[in-house]
């Protein structure tokens, strides 16, 4: 769907965007992730047509990009929202939605299908500058979505949103990406992208410096550490035990060949076996330590 390569922006003395080369599938939902001043915003906005890059190449759909052929194929909520707060809600969006190429019965149309949809009718004759942070959250997604885009660009969606309407927007985002919609999603909440995305990129310094998918980025990352919970204590593993409390385990090993050996330790002892799992490292984890020890180098992985 996204093919970006070597993009390059620079402000003064500032790289913003470093020789970044990413792509992203169709259907997906890309997590892009970085600390504040990483480089995302500024990647967003060259993708979007907003700015355009000192070098490098876009391809949307196979084709080179073209602001005008291709911007109302994007959808883009920015982090810094974008909404007149003396117009009316219903105003807004069908101005916004025309502005995006839709007739003006298509617009109607579109909004009263997600306004049922998001329980929004009510808000129709209400001032933007009247509706709480949530609610104006809610209002840019659907005005982020009114056409229809094939590629919907969200920074911090989330932001303002209470735990129900949080959950009612996370299905949005699944449903739409199930019926071919490709999603690419900022944020600096980890725990959202470990829970939404498949596939993510790490920007530090405006660098990319890690591509791939989530499982097998923490299927390298692992350390080889196990939870174990038996009904007795064990033997003889005194130097792997890093954390214990009761009966529950915590270990550390050098290779796979030593934690299935405590498995077959278990079962000659015959100790009831409760709960025994490989211990994954975070996306948070991963997170700080590629951040704290970036050394300027790329690591992709296999998305397949």
């Amino acid at each position: 769907m996204l093919d970006v390569q070597h993009l390059k922006k620079q402000y003064a003395t500032q790289k913003a965007v470093d020789d970044i080369s990413l792509t992203v599938k169709k259907g997906s939902i890309f997590g892009l992730l970085g600390p504040n001043g990483a480089g995302k915003s500024s990647l967003l906005r060259i993708i979007t047509g907003i700015t355009l890059p000192d070098a490098g190449t876009i391809r949307l759909h196979g084709e080179p990009f073209d602001l005008i052929k291709h911007s109302p194929l994007i959808g883009y909520m920015p982090e810094e929202r974008g909404l007149y707060k003396k117009m009316k809600v219903g105003e807004q969006a069908l101005y916004l939605g025309q502005l995006k190429g839709l007739s003006k019965i298509d617009t109607l149309r579109n909004i009263k299908y997600w306004f049922d949809k998001l329980d929004m009718q009510s808000w129709k004759n209400k001032k933007v500058e009247d509706l709480s942070k949530g609610m104006s959250q809610k209002l840019q997604f659907v005005i982020t979505i009114l056409h229809n885009p094939a590629l919907l660009i969200l920074d911090e969606p989330f932001s303002g949103l209470d735990p129900v309407n949080s959950a009612v927007i996370k299905d949005e985002i699944y449903a739409l990406a199930q019926k071919g919609t490709t999603i690419i999603f900022s944020t600096h909440r980890m725990e959202q992208v470990e829970e939404i995305c498949r596939e993510i990129a790490l920007v530090n310094k405006g660098k990319l410096i890690l591509h791939g998918s989530v499982a097998a980025i923490k299927e390298d990352f692992k350390q080889n550490m196990f939870q174990l919970e038996v009904d007795q204590a064990i033997q003889g593993y005194e130097k792997n035990i890093i954390a214990q409390e009761g009966h529950h385990y915590t270990l550390r090993f050098e290779n796979n060949e030593e934690a299935t050996n405590l498995l077959s330790y278990c079962l000659a002892q015959q100790l009831k076996i409760k709960t025994y799992s490989e211990i994954l490292p975070s996306l948070n984890d991963i997170f700080i330590r590629l951040v704290e020890g970036d050394n300027g180098g790329v690591r992709q992985f296999d998305s397949n």
